[in-house]
């Protein structure tokens, strides 16, 4: 039972950050490296704030708070081993705060602020 609720929230907080990362490569094909972060500033909550509603809609096995951390840890953790590793071989990317410390702060407000709201009702 631990396991399936496990990979539950593990897999919201994996395709939030697959989505972010389709909103970074698109938007390096098509605009400035500028207008990609700031879509991505944009998107990245609205994104995690969308499927924190599906998950405390229809699972909600942890509390707003651990969520809100495990969707942030996973993308943090994804963007450090498959983003900076792997594919930059770089970890220039930490040093925006742009690219990636206001959209890991916004999905953590996001995904909180909207379990609380979900939980509450």
């Amino acid at each position: 039972m631990w396991l399936t609720r496990s990979l539950v929230v593990l897999a919201h907080a994996f395709i939030g950050w697959a989505l972010c990362g389709a909103i970074i490569g698109i938007g390096r094909r098509t605009t400035s490296m500028r207008n990609t972060l700031l879509i991505h500033a944009v998107g990245a909550p609205i994104l995690f704030g969308m499927l924190s509603f599906v998950y405390f809609s229809v699972f909600a096995y942890t509390t707003p708070l651990q969520t809100a951390a495990i969707f942030v840890a996973v993308a943090m953790l994804m963007d450090f081993v498959v983003v900076a590793r792997l594919i930059e071989k770089s970890l220039e990317m930490f040093k925006s705060v742009l690219g990636t410390w206001i959209p890991f702060a916004l999905i953590f407000a996001s995904t909180y602020l909207c379990g609380v709201y979900l939980v509450r009702k």
